[in-house]
């Protein structure tokens, strides 16, 4: 009697001396994503997946803190399967809140320098930046700046440009700064950078080119990222200011030129894990990979393959190798860093 009632739900469900249903419904295969990137070459790279998977690739944007308070408030009810930001910091604050888990993917750990990926295996990066000093070819002979540091002397007074201090690039380079030198020496630099700018910190990377150009100062902290998209612009005056200055790559006799990711973490409650590690497998194959490198000016993670022909022309780099989760521990001590420095 005990098996015959078990079975009565299954009966029900399936209908009793009906005819056998000859269709299945199936579940549609998604994906969810809550982004920080506003690229197009995203969406082309999602429709592709889909195309070639059949799995659906839903996208929420905003910034990266109110993604974060979104996953806060919405708990183990969350839809989101993936979290993509332009910034290290930001998926290691996500790890530190505990709404990431671990990937265990071959792709990424095989093909993802361990640096520019999470310890824990919690995130990965999908493209890469390098934040890089930026000289007016008319007014900066070559080799006149080296260092991060050199931005701190005194012949720099009146001749640094740079965006503000709550800009997340800012913030993760002085985070940086704090693993590799420590706290007071970085307090000093982010001061004396801050008395020898031209300006009051304003506008984007861009705008700080566009500043060098128009004279009002001399050298500027930017990433590469933004260069690329100046000497690729539609409005000539960006393409005329971005010819007016070389990159320099800071550090190499030292720990490197700081990079960043824009990068990608599995989220705990994901309802679609499956598919989206699938999806973030995909983003680092060869072909996405060079996707981003071409159309975004971004350096491909994925060892092997080249960045764009702009980017090789400002030459190779030694890059920073530390691990990018320091960039999340760290900012708090950052942001204090400037405040001390009077860095708005």
């Amino acid at each position: 009697m005990k098996k015959i009632a078990l079975l009565l739900p299954f009966l029900a469900l399936f209908g009793c001396g009906s005819e056998p249903k000859t269709e299945v419904e199936t579940i549609p295969q998604v994906v969810n994503i809550y982004s920080h990137r506003h690229y197009d070459i995203d969406q082309s790279l999602f429709d592709k997946f889909k195309a070639e998977t059949g799995i659906s690739v839903n996208v929420v944007k905003a910034g990266a803190d109110e993604l974060l308070v979104r996953l806060e408030q919405e708990g183990a009810n969350s839809p989101a399967d993936l979290l993509i930001t332009s910034d290290a910091g930001r998926l290691a604050r996500a790890a530190e809140k505990g709404f990431l888990q671990t990937m265990n993917s071959a792709v990424v750990n095989e093909q993802v320098p361990s640096y520019l990926r999470d310890a824990n295996d919690l995130w990965t990066g999908l493209t890469m930046r390098a934040r890089v000093i930026v000289c007016s070819k008319d007014r900066v002979p070559q080799g006149s700046v080296q260092n991060y540091a050199d931005l701190a002397k005194a012949e720099w007074k009146g001749k640094v440009l740079c965006r503000s201090s709550d800009n997340l690039y800012n913030q993760s380079l002085l985070a940086a700064m704090i693993a590799n030198v420590g706290d007071s020496a970085a307090t000093i630099w982010a001061k004396s950078v801050r008395e020898n700018m031209a300006r009051n910190p304003k506008g984007n990377d861009r705008d700080q080119v566009m500043a060098i150009a128009a004279g009002e100062g001399d050298v500027a902290i930017v990433n590469t990222y933004y260069l690329g998209l100046l000497f690729n612009s539609e409005n000539t005056e960006e393409v005329e200011a971005a010819n007016q200055v070389y990159v320099v790559f800071p550090d190499q006799s030292g720990n490197g030129t700081h990079v960043n990711i824009s990068g990608a973490g599995l989220l705990k409650n994901a309802p679609n894990k499956e598919n989206a590690i699938k999806l973030v497998e995909f983003l680092l194959n060869e072909e996405s990979q060079r996707a981003y490198a071409d159309a975004n000016y971004e350096y491909p993670v994925r060892k092997g393959v080249k960045a764009s022909e702009l980017l090789i022309s400002w030459g190779d780099f030694k890059q920073d190798e530390l691990n990018l989760s320091l960039l999340g521990t760290n900012n708090p001590k950052a942001v204090e860093a400037f405040q001390k420095a009077g860095w708005e």
